[in-house]
Parts: structure tokens; C-alpha cells; sequence
């Protein structure tokens, strides 16, 4: 199995659609997880890189592994 780089644009797009299919705004998403608005919107645009506990906390919300939100797998 080939190891990919974490690809910044890889997890704006994959945050983003997994947040509009689960309907939530960002800052509902941003109050659920005790994370700041900006902080959600600087990923979506590949601005900011998140945090490992904020990687853990998303992968958790939607319920995804941690490697499909850092674009290491499929």
C-alpha cells in the first residue's frame, strides 16, 4: 500500500464536502467541537493546517478515519 503526503487542498475539499453533506454550517460545525469559526473556514481554503486533536475530533464528528481526512486514503 503507497503512504501519500498530507495534502493541504486535499483536506479543504474533503472537510468541506463532508460537512455539506452532513447539512451543518461551519459555525455549527465550529460550536460542536468546542473549535473556533475561523479556524474551520482557514482549513476549508488550505490556509491554516489543523492540529492533530482537531484531525481527531472531525474524523470522530464524521465519523471517518483520520487518514480519508488527510487524504492518505480513499
Amino acid at each position: 500500500m503507497e503512504c501519500k503526503d498530507f495534502d493541504p487542498q486535499v483536506f479543504a475539499e474533503r472537510l468541506r464536502d463532508l460537512r455539506l453533506e452532513k447539512g451543518v454550517g461551519q459555525n455549527k460545525l465550529a460550536a460542536d467541537l468546542g473549535l473556533s469559526n475561523a479556524s474551520i473556514s482557514y482549513w476549508e481554503n488550505a490556509k491554516q493546517e489543523p492540529t492533530a486533536s482537531a484531525i481527531v475530533k472531525l474524523a470522530s464528528y464524521f465519523d471517518v478515519p483520520t487518514d480519508y481526512l488527510l487524504g492518505r486514503v480513499d
